[in-house]
C-alpha cells in the first residue's frame, strides 16, 4: 500500500483494530453457540455466508456501482472533474483512482474498493451541479481519504457477522418453515431451535451493528479532518457540507429512500424526509459535530498551529 500526505490518524486505526478484534470475538462466540443449537444447520449457512463475504469484498467496487448506477469515465468525458482528482493526488501522493459519475440528483459522493489499486471514487451529477471547484475538491479530497485511511476495505469486512448472522436466521426460518414445521412430532422441538437461532442472530447482529456504526461515525470525523488539513481549506469542505446536507432535505422521499442503504458509503447521510434516527444508530456523526471540528481546524490554521 502506496503512502501518502493525508494526515495519519492513530485514533482511526486503533478503532479499526478494535472493532475487528470485538467482533471476531463476537463471531466465535456466535459460531460457537449457533452450531451449539443447530449444528446441521450450521455448516451449509456458514459457507454461504463465506461466500457472500468474498464476493462483497473482491467484487465490491463493481456491486457498488452496479447498485448506484455509476459509470467510469475518462478524461475526455469529465476533464474537470478529472482535473479535481489530479490536483488531489498530486497534494496527497497518492495512486488516481478510478473516478466515476452516477447519473442521479441525489447530491453526494462515494469511495469504494478493497485497496489503492481497486478504488473508484464516483460523484453525482447532482453533486457537480450544486457544487463549485473548491467545495468539490474539498469533498473529493474527504472520500480520498477513506481510501488513503484503509477504512473502505475495514467496513466491508467488519460487516461480515451482521451478514452472516441475517443469512443464518433467514436460512433457519426458510428450512424449518418448509421442512420442521411441515412433521407435526417435530413441531416442539423445531419451534424451539428456531427460536433459538433468531434470538443469537438477533443479539450478533446488533453488537454487529452497533460496533460497525460507531467505526462509521468516527471515520467520517477523521476523513474531514484528514480532507481540511491536506487542502487547506475546511472552510470550503464546511461550505459543501451545508450545501449538500440542505440540497439533500430538498431531494423527493423516494429518491432518498432509494439512497439509504448507501450511506455508510456517502459524503452525506440521505433520509427520508420525517425519518429521524438516534446518533447511536448513525452511519454519520451530526452535521453541528463536523462543523464545530472543521472550525477548529480553521482556527488552528489561522495560529500557524
Amino acid at each position: 500500500m502506496a503512502r501518502t500526505r493525508y494526515a495519519t490518524d492513530r485514533g482511526l486505526t486503533s478503532r479499526m483494530v478494535v472493532t475487528m478484534f470485538l467482533l471476531g470475538l463476537v463471531y466465535v462466540a456466535f459460531v460457537t453457540a449457533f452450531f451449539a443449537i443447530a449444528p446441521s444447520w450450521g455448516l451449509v449457512a456458514l459457507v454461504v455466508a463465506v461466500v457472500f463475504l468474498l464476493a462483497q469484498y473482491f467484487f465490491s467496487d463493481r456491486l457498488t456501482m452496479f447498485a448506484m448506477h455509476g459509470r467510469v469515465v475518462s478524461p475526455q468525458e469529465a476533464p474537470e472533474l478529472h482535473g479535481v482528482i489530479d490536483r488531489i493526488c498530486a497534494m496527497s501522493d497518492a495512486p488516481k483512482p478510478r473516478v466515476a459519475v452516477a447519473d442521479t440528483d441525489v447530491p453526494n459522493a462515494f469511495a469504494t474498493g478493497r485497496n489503492q489499486k481497486k478504488a473508484v471514487v464516483c460523484v453525482t451529477t447532482g453533486l457537480l451541479r450544486r457544487l463549485d471547484p473548491v467545495e468539490l475538491e474539498g469533498v473529493l479530497a474527504h472520500e480520498m481519504s477513506h481510501i488513503a485511511h484503509r477504512d473502505v476495505a475495514v467496513m466491508t469486512i467488519a460487516s461480515f457477522l451482521g451478514v452472516c448472522a441475517g443469512l443464518i436466521t433467514r436460512f433457519g426460518l426458510e428450512w424449518g418453515l418448509w421442512g420442521g414445521f411441515g412433521r407435526r412430532d417435530g413441531d416442539q422441538n423445531t419451534g424451539l431451535v428456531l427460536l433459538m437461532v433468531v434470538l443469537v442472530s438477533a443479539v450478533a447482529y446488533a453488537i454487529s451493528f452497533l460496533l460497525t456504526r460507531a467505526l462509521s461515525r468516527y471515520r467520517e470525523l477523521s476523513a474531514d479532518r484528514a480532507a481540511a488539513l491536506l487542502t487547506g481549506r475546511p472552510s470550503a469542505l464546511a461550505s459543501a457540507l451545508t450545501k449538500v446536507s440542505g440540497e439533500l432535505a430538498r431531494i423527493p422521499s423516494r429518491d432518498l429512500r432509494a439512497a439509504e442503504p448507501f450511506n455508510a458509503f456517502f459524503f452525506a447521510p440521505a433520509f427520508a424526509k420525517g425519518f429521524s434516527i438516534s446518533s447511536l444508530f448513525s452511519t454519520h456523526p451530526p452535521l453541528e459535530r463536523r462543523l464545530a471540528q472543521l472550525q477548529r481546524i480553521s482556527d488552528q490554521l489561522g495560529r500557524g498551529v
